[in-house]
C-alpha cells in the first residue's frame, strides 16, 4: 500500500513539474524542427538549389565538416559543387531523430547510380526554427561487411 502511495505521488509530482501541455509544446517544436530539416536537405542535396535554403538559415552558420567552407555560403558553394561534379547524386533519408533542436538524419548518400554510396549521420542545430549549425559523420560502404546486418 506504501508503495502504491508512492508511485502515485511520484506520478502526480511529475505532472505538476513536467505538465502535458509543456510536453507537447516540445514535441510540436520538435516536428517543426524535424520539417525545417527535412526541407532544407532535399532542396541542399537531392534538388541542389541553393538559391531556395536562404529562408532555412538562422543569423549565423556553423559548418563542423573540415572539408565544407563556413557559413551559408560555405553550404551553397558546396551545394554548387555537387550541382557540377554529381548531378545525379541522391540522398536516402533512413531514420530522422529529434532531440529538442537537434535533429539527426541517417542517410545514405549515392553519389551516381550504381555505387554502393557512404552512410552518412547529419546533425543539425536549430533556433527559432532556423537551421545554425551542422555536423556530419561519413562512411563508405564497403563492398564486404564482416556481418550481414548491413550499415543502413
Amino acid at each position: 500500500m506504501d508503495r502504491t502511495r508512492i508511485m502515485v505521488g511520484w506520478f502526480l509530482a511529475l505532472g505538476w513539474i513536467f505538465p502535458s501541455g509543456l510536453l507537447a509544446k516540445d514535441m510540436k517544436k520538435e516536428e517543426l524542427n524535424k520539417k525545417v530539416v527535412l526541407e532544407f536537405y532535399d532542396l541542399a542535396i537531392n534538388q541542389k538549389k541553393p538559391e531556395a535554403l536562404d529562408r532555412y538559415f538562422g543569423n549565423r552558420y556553423t559548418q563542423h565538416n573540415p572539408m565544407a567552407a563556413n557559413g551559408p555560403e560555405g553550404l551553397k558553394g558546396f551545394i554548387g559543387y555537387m550541382k557540377v561534379k554529381m548531378p545525379r547524386a541522391r540522398a536516402r533519408i533512413k531514420k530522422v531523430f529529434t532531440d529538442g533542436d537537434y535533429v539527426i538524419l541517417h542517410v545514405h548518400f549515392i553519389p551516381k547510380p550504381g555505387d554502393r554510396g557512404q552512410a552518412i549521420v547529419d546533425i543539425f542545430k536549430l533556433e527559432d526554427g532556423k537551421v545554425v549549425e551542422h555536423w556530419d559523420v561519413i562512411q563508405d560502404i564497403p563492398e564486404k561487411s564482416a556481418n550481414k546486418n548491413g550499415m543502413l
